[in-house]
Parts: C-alpha cells; structure tokens; sequence
C-alpha cells in the first residue's frame, strides 16, 4: 500500500489514479495525517491509498509466505467479487486444510480475513474455499435451511440448529429473509454461536390469540 502526501485527498487520488493506471473510482485510501498549516499557507493531507489490485497482490504473498512456512505445497486461485474475494485452495491433500466440520477452514478464515482488515483498514470480505468444499456446504445449508423453515411454518415450533460459523449463518439468514412467518437469529457465544429458525404469527393471529385469553380470564 503506498502513501501519498497532497494539498487535498482529491489531488491525492488524481496522483495516484495515474500512477496505479486506474480510474479515481477504483481507489480506496485511509487518511493517516492532515495538516491544517498557518492561515492555510502549508495544509496537506497524507493517505494510503490502494485498489483491489493491491489486496489481491496481499493476499497472494500473505498465503505464499504462509504456506512455504509450513513447507505445504497448494494451488491458489482468486477471484474477485464485489468489494472482495474468493479465494480457492486445492492440495494434494484437503482434508487437512478443511478439518474436522470444516474448523480449520473456519479458523484459516478468520486469520487471513483479519490480516487483510488489518493492512488495509477497512472491511474487506475475503473467503477462503478448499476444492470447492464451502460452496457445497453452501448449496447443503441453503437446503437445510428450507427444509426446517416449512417444518416451523407448520408446527409453530422454533428450531435451534447446530453452533457454525459466521458465514454460514449468514447464508440460513439470506436464504430465509424473505420467507412469510419466518424470522432467524443468532444466539449464544463463541463457538457455541447458533443459529434459531422462529414462527412470526400474522398481525391477526396476534390479535385472536389476545382475545381468547381474555375470554378464558372473565
């Protein structure tokens, strides 16, 4: 990431739009320092700034580095998503890498996306996939997802599922958003973080559930 010094972040991002080869609206920067000068004679402004181009380059040499470390041969392969990446490792073998229940995939996550947060200082969504293993687990929860939301629809029981990290709650969440009387939540701590599929009653179920309590009540 390279810094640049100038009287305003719009020369800023002008000097570097044309040294990076890009469009300003490529351009992501942190302000680190700003000078307010005297009578306004001296004012500058200091931020880096850097372009998706960059986190990619990051993460390629963070890994690089990373699994030379552990003498780990791996293949590498980036694509870039809006605002982030995906990332695909394959080795000779995976099962290493992706654990038991997927907790050393989840904890590789979490290490690399906060390595990137961290050198660029912003929140940049990276996810690391082995072989493809997240996107079936994915395509798995999705199903899972469905299939316990028309079992609440009917029964008006509440389903707790099993603790899973954060994305994939985050996949039950989005695939349920919309789904008529239906709501999810995150509940518990840590690794014990789960997600519960709810019965939301109609208005008007509400409303007969009230007044049968009060005729039961006179």
């Amino acid at each position: 990431m390279t810094s640049y010094t100038g009287k305003s972040i719009e020369e800023i991002l002008e000097n570097a739009a044309e040294e990076k080869g890009c469009s300003v609206e490529e351009l992501y920067y942190n302000v680190t320092e700003e000078k307010d000068g005297v009578l306004g004679i001296g004012k500058s402004v200091t931020a880096e700034v850097f372009t998706l181009e960059d986190v990619k380059e990051f993460i390629f040499d963070y890994l690089g580095a990373y699994f030379t470390g552990i003498d780990f041969d791996i293949e590498v392969a980036i694509e870039e998503k809006k605002d982030g990446f995906i990332i695909n490792l394959n080795a000779d073998n995976n099962a290493v890498l992706i654990g038991k229940m997927g907790k050393t995939l989840s904890a590789f996550n979490t290490l690399v996306r906060a390595a990137v947060n961290a050198e660029f200082k912003k929140r940049i969504d990276v996810l690391i996939d082995v072989n493809h293993y997240k996107e079936d687990r994915y395509a798995k929860l999705r199903a899972m997802g469905k299939r316990i939301a028309k079992q609440v629809q009917r029964s008006h029981v509440a389903v707790e599922l099993d603790p899973m990290p954060n994305d994939e709650r985050k996949v039950i969440h989005q695939i349920l958003n919309d789904w008529h009387n239906i709501s999810t939540e995150s509940e518990g701590e840590g690794s014990a973080r789960h997600l519960v599929i709810k019965y939301v009653p109609n208005p008007e179920e509400t409303v007969v559930e009230e007044e049968t309590i009060e005729d039961m009540s006179l």
